[in-house]
């Protein structure tokens, strides 16, 4: 009887928490829905002074990190500091929700891995709009149908996604923050499919290069066929018998889909690097990362002479890539991410000697690392 009546007292407590946790979630709301309030009346007193109307900002990227890592921080367990961030990520979706739900365009359709990095950047609050390519991504946000947009751009397998890089090119928008995706794949037939039915198997080039091995060496007879997404996969697998395909969890639930085989990455830590782009450049959060595009005059020592700087300041590269230049024969870009942020005196210091021997200098934006 006691370990009876301890239990009951036990769930008393959780109860009574569970109401403190409501409580203060409605409190939380309230506070949300009055900073709404505020940005809505600077921006009316501003009509009013006859000054032009600018875009509320209700989506604050490095607010947000901020908000994050510090939870993760001053976390004591038991519950581990990211499981409690991911948490406070849907809470903080659901408030900003009460503002004004955020518009995601990503690429699509439904069930491919960059609509599951919206979901996990911005919570399940956002409305997550799935686009035919890279560029209608990049189009939705420049035109304001859509608050901001998500792309893949680089992979621990297979490198950078060159699409991505070369959008970058020609758009105005600005690199508001980075997701980093584990991922997972597996091969995703209609119910009832037997493995002897399977005449083709079909995913994004990027995953079906990501199992090649485990491929080559169980399916190595089957047609292998790259279309534009895994998603689309997906859809194409659960409505034409005999096709197979090589996709996540988000597409084997949203096409109802079996899995024939599980986790069949070649690399078990196989992961994905998706970039947020929006309208706006994202102020310093305290740990942040810049990309920019720069190309020089081809001479020798063109490249040296673009990385010196980083080396002098005491700037930490994270990433450089190559891709031709659409202007000039045998000519080059280079795409440069390092670490801090371009309002940082040292990045500034490197930005003016860049411009000084560069034909090209874009700054692509300075954003938070990625939290979770």
């Amino acid at each position: 009887m006691s370990d009876e009546r301890d239990l009951d007292a036990v769930r008393q407590d959780i109860d009574a928490i569970d109401a403190q946790i409501q409580s203060l979630l409605a409190d939380r709301a309230r506070c949300a829905q009055r900073v709404a309030e505020i940005k809505l009346d600077d921006v009316r007193a501003a009509r009013e002074r006859g000054e032009p109307d600018s875009e509320v900002e209700f989506y604050r990227p490095e607010r947000e990190a901020q908000v994050l890592r510090r939870i993760i921080e001053r976390d004591a367990g038991p519950l581990e500091g990211p499981t409690v961030a991911h948490i406070f990520r849907e809470i903080m979706s659901a408030c900003l929700a009460l503002e004004r739900p955020l518009q995601v365009a990503y690429l699509g359709p439904e069930g491919t891995f960059t609509q599951a990095a919206a979901l996990k950047h911005f919570g399940h609050a956002a409305i997550c709009i799935p686009q035919v390519t890279i560029d209608t991504v990049f189009a939705e946000v420049e035109s304001g149908n859509c608050n901001y947009g998500i792309v893949p751009v680089e992979n621990s397998t297979e490198g950078m996604v060159s699409h991505t890089l070369d959008s970058f090119l020609d758009s105005p928008l600005k690199i508001a923050g980075e997701v980093e995706m584990r991922i997972s794949h597996h091969l995703l037939v209609a119910p009832g499919t037997a493995p002897g039915d399977v005449t083709r198997i079909c995913a994004h080039q990027q995953a079906l290069a990501q199992c090649r091995n485990w491929l080559d060496t169980h399916w190595p007879r089957v047609e292998r066929e790259a279309v534009s997404s895994n998603g689309e996969a997906a859809r194409i697998a659960a409505s034409t018998p005999g096709v197979a395909a090589v996709a996540g969890d988000m597409a084997a639930e949203a096409y109802t889909l079996e899995r024939l085989a599980q986790h069949i990455e070649d690399q078990p830590d196989n992961t994905t690097r998706f970039l947020v782009v929006g309208r706006s450049e994202v102020p310093p959060s305290g740990r942040d990362k810049t990309s920019i595009v720069v190309s020089s005059r081809n001479k020798p020592g063109a490249l040296f002479a673009l990385l010196d700087p980083f080396r002098r300041n005491g700037v930490s590269l994270t990433r450089i890539e190559t891709r031709p230049s659409r202007t000039e024969k045998w000519a080059y870009v280079f795409f440069i991410e390092f670490e801090g942020h371009l309002q940082d005196p040292a990045a500034q210091k490197i930005m003016r000697e860049l411009e000084e021997q560069s034909i090209l200098l874009k700054p692509l934006g300075s954003y938070p690392m990625a939290v979770l």
